[in-house]
């Protein structure tokens, strides 16, 4: 009884929002831009009228007077988009729409191209330096880097970083937290491709890493599924020896299908000072050549 009676007030704070936001959007939006004439007609209200959203999005008007009402009906996705296109709604603003309605949001999608990643990404990433910062496409390349990581591991532009960890002999002769990382990140693959499963990109990778890692394959008939979030990472660095990161993993604002990867020193292990040493010039120029053979 306690939960049902806290579910209550949730839905009516839930319905007040849900009015509250598709009127400001609908206030937003002239007949013009929705395509309608005027008419000449002297309105009290800037923006569309409900029955013309009703219309526009090809639903009843009774219906979408209930839904702006915040009523406990029935919605489905084509519908909600239906009314977001009318409304011209961007994509954030259409997954919230979503939510206060009740119902999964869509995938997070980037209001820009696929080649978008803003100058200030790089900046923050270079802001990082001498800790070691990436960004990942979904597919778990390489996309964006800094220096520190290119030096620690071996990180090149579009160099995909699950299949350096899975069939990537000497990444995993570096690598001392390998067998207790490799669960999550498998976890972390079958997370995403459960959110695209008609992705041909995400099948090529799959039936890569199943055709070259017999861990993978292991790992992947456990059915296990997580979401990235912080881990523990231990490398045997070539020339600086141990190091040892706590790895956070962040979504891109402007690119929701992009992840940032911070690697921040683990607190008393020395990292810090050997990643110091280690993007020095004179050090940086031998660190390349050892972290290549």
């Amino acid at each position: 009884m306690a939960s049902a009676a806290r579910s209550r007030p949730e839905k009516s704070r839930r319905g007040e929002e849900l009015r509250t936001f598709l009127r400001s959007r609908r206030a937003r939006v002239s007949p013009a831009e929705a395509g309608l004439p005027d008419g000449g007609a002297r309105r009290r209200t800037p923006g569309l009228r409900r029955e013309e959203v009703a219309v526009l999005a090809g639903v009843g008007a009774s219906w979408y007077q209930w839904l702006e009402q915040g009523r406990d009906i029935t919605v489905s996705p084509q519908v909600l988009d239906a009314v977001a296109r009318v409304l011209r709604m961007s994509t954030t603003e259409r997954r919230h729409l979503y939510v206060l309605a009740g119902l999964n949001p869509p995938l997070p999608s980037s209001e820009y191209d696929r080649d978008y990643l803003c100058d200030g990404m790089q900046r923050l990433m270079d802001g990082w330096m001498p800790y070691p910062a990436h960004i990942m496409d979904p597919y778990f390349s390489a996309v964006g880097l800094n220096e520190a990581a290119r030096l620690t591991f071996d990180l090149e532009p579009q160099k995909n970083c699950i299949i350096n960890f899975f069939c990537d002999g000497r990444y995993r002769a570096r690598s001392k937290s390998w067998e207790q990382n490799a669960p999550g990140v498998v976890a972390e693959l079958r997370a995403s491709l459960a959110e695209w499963p008609e992705d041909e990109g995400f099948q090529l990778l799959l039936e890569e890493l199943l055709e070259n890692s017999t861990e993978f394959r292991e790992l992947w008939e456990l059915g296990d599924v997580c979401r990235a979030g912080q881990r523990i990472k231990e490398l045997d660095h070539p020339l600086v020896g141990a190091l040892h990161f706590e790895s956070t993993t962040l979504q891109v604002p402007a690119r929701p299908d992009l992840r940032l990867i911070l690697h921040n020193p683990v607190p008393g292990t020395g990292t810090a000072e050997k990643l110091q040493r280690l993007t020095e010039p004179d050090v940086r120029r031998a660190a390349m050549r050892k972290v290549a053979g």
